[in-house]
């Protein structure tokens, strides 16, 4: 039976009855004032983490066909632009499965962003909204060992895996993209959610000189291909763009706050991992290009450009409209 989102849900919180169902927590202790809040409560809040096993849960015979699948199986790292992993829409299910799903989505985004990340998938979503435009599909059993939960849909790829599978940033590739107000968006990009990382990165290209840009500045992007857009090189020399140990001191620094503003729509749990990996591989070792033959309204203001290293990939493909895809892994040992 489909039942549809419930209005007075808020994403950024449980509801009341959504969250005593969901953890089984009151609040409530008798002190001199009268009935206070209990600190034990506060902090036992769920994560989306736990929030993916209460879901699981819940799950009926059913269900759990339509969505659940063996940790090790390939559908569970795929990525891309737009797509659903499986048929069941998040529609489908009850409405606390909903508010549960909704709340796990939230949870893998930092405060400031989460709300606009939201936004950005529903309007994505056209006239299905978040629950009518994104599918989910957890891998594995969640509280019994490796499992991931993954969400899809348009111009977005989100996963939440407890941090079960080791050395993936992320649980894996994952992609986020926006298309404010019209496919083919201005040279401007008014209104799309994560412009500004773009911006972030023009920059730095600002600051290079004339032969740091010729190094920098190419012709044609990688383009996409699925999972193949994100694939990792391990190579430490010799990638797209000019490489971090050739730029100054202030230009490399500038290109930190580009990984800062990449990563800050997310969690910090999932950013302080991310980041991990990337020091590990060494900042020297990232690659920063940009793409001349895709500039949208030839203000040389590049539109696409990426971050590349031995054991990371951000390639932001700002035309027609945001596509951004974001690998990130701890380093292969030497062998």
């Amino acid at each position: 039976m489909n039942i549809g989102p419930n209005p007075n849900h808020d994403p950024l919180n449980l509801s009341r009855r959504s969250f005593i169902k969901t953890t089984g927590l009151t609040v409530g202790a008798i002190g001199a004032g009268g009935i206070i809040p209990s600190l034990a409560a506060e902090k036992a809040k769920p994560t989306s983490d736990t929030l993916v096993k209460n879901l699981y849960d819940s799950l009926n015979e059913q269900q759990r066909k339509s969505i659940c699948f063996d940790y090790d199986n390939k559908l569970r790292l795929e990525v891309d632009n737009n797509w659903n992993i499986t048929k069941t829409r998040v529609k489908d299910f009850t409405k606390d499965q909903q508010a549960m799903i909704k709340d796990i989505f939230m949870g893998l985004h930092s405060e400031e962003y989460a709300q606009k990340v939201y936004n950005q998938v529903a309007s994505d979503s056209g006239k299905r909204g978040f629950d009518g435009g994104s599918s989910i599909a957890i891998f594995g059993k969640p509280g019994t060992g490796k499992f991931e939960f993954v969400l899809t849909g348009r111009h977005c790829t989100r996963r939440c895996d407890g941090d079960s599978m080791k050395g993936a940033a992320f649980g894996g590739p994952i992609f986020y993209g926006h298309a404010a107000g019209s496919f083919r968006e201005g040279p401007k990009h008014e209104g799309n959610a994560y412009w500004y990382q773009a911006m972030k990165a023009n920059e730095v290209y600002q600051m290079l000189d004339g032969k740091q840009r010729e190094v920098a500045l190419l012709n044609k992007s990688r383009g996409e291909h699925g999972l193949k857009t994100v694939e990792l090189t391990g190579k430490k020399e010799g990638l797209a763009g000019i490489r971090a140990a050739d730029l100054t001191h202030d230009q490399k620094n500038h290109l930190r706050k580009v990984l800062a503003d990449v990563l800050a729509p997310f969690r910090k749990a999932d950013v302080q991992e991310a980041m991990k990996h990337v020091e590990a591989g060494g900042i020297d070792n990232l690659h920063l290009s940009f793409y001349k033959g895709e500039d949208i309204g030839n203000d040389e203001v590049w539109d696409v450009w990426q971050i590349e290293g031995p054991n990371m990939v951000s390639y932001f493909r700002g035309k027609p409209h945001v596509h951004a895809w974001l690998h990130i892994r701890e380093p292969e040992k030497a062998k």
